[in-house]
């Protein structure tokens, strides 16, 4: 479930872009909510309007493909697989119109100022990332993205237990660790009601 208002006031400002601006553009939500969806059906429209466009994904996120970003519904984009933000900034080509960035979430904190410097020089630059952690708590760099970003889009999955908006991740195995890359059997989307913000115990959720 996504905010097609946003959806069509940042379309409008896309077409009606004008002397090489560029801006950042962000897609937060729990998982299963279609932030990597979205993304690509961006840099796909992107692509059909003859942009140059260059994709990123943390190397640490191989789930689906090592060279592809990939959302739960079996949408693929071609992209490049980096460790830090530092690396990603190395590889834009001057004539990059359209940067996107997967996974935002586990990036270093350095993608803030990598993301700032290419919507400086004119890049539109999309990223798309899960703003809370397991424990339902701000998930770095993501909330600094949303504060300097120009648009953002919050996306919403629906709660496995009750079936209404969903907007948590909840871990269903158990680590302390604060990132545990997976998908379909290891975490769930959850409403505010039925989230619990921890993993202890998990099978008896």
């Amino acid at each position: 479930m996504i905010d097609e208002l946003a959806y069509s006031n940042t379309e409008e400002r896309i077409r009606t872009r004008h002397n090489g601006a560029g801006w950042i553009e962000v897609i937060v939500g729990s998982m299963f909510s279609g932030k990597s969806e979205e993304l690509i059906r961006r840099l796909n429209r992107a692509k059909i309007a003859r942009q140059k466009v260059q994709v990123f994904k943390p190397k640490i996120d191989d789930r689906y493909a090592v060279e592809e970003i990939a959302s739960h519904s079996g949408m693929t984009h071609i992209s490049k697989p980096v460790m830090k933000a530092e690396e990603l900034l190395a590889q834009i080509d001057d004539d990059t119109e359209v940067v996107g960035i997967d996974e935002g979430q586990f990036f270093d904190m350095e993608l803030v100022e990598a993301t700032n410097d290419l919507a400086n020089r004119g890049v539109r630059v999309i990223v798309a990332g899960l703003d809370q952690d397991y424990m339902g708590k701000p998930f770095e760099p993501m909330p600094q993205l949303l504060s300097i970003a120009e648009f953002i889009t919050k996306t919403h999955a629906i709660c496995v237990k009750c079936g209404n908006t969903a907007n948590y991740s909840q871990r269903t195995f158990e680590s302390d660790a604060r990132v545990e890359v997976g998908a379909h059997g290891k975490y769930e989307a959850r409403c505010r009601t039925c989230f619990i913000p921890h993993a202890d115990k998990p099978t008896a959720l």
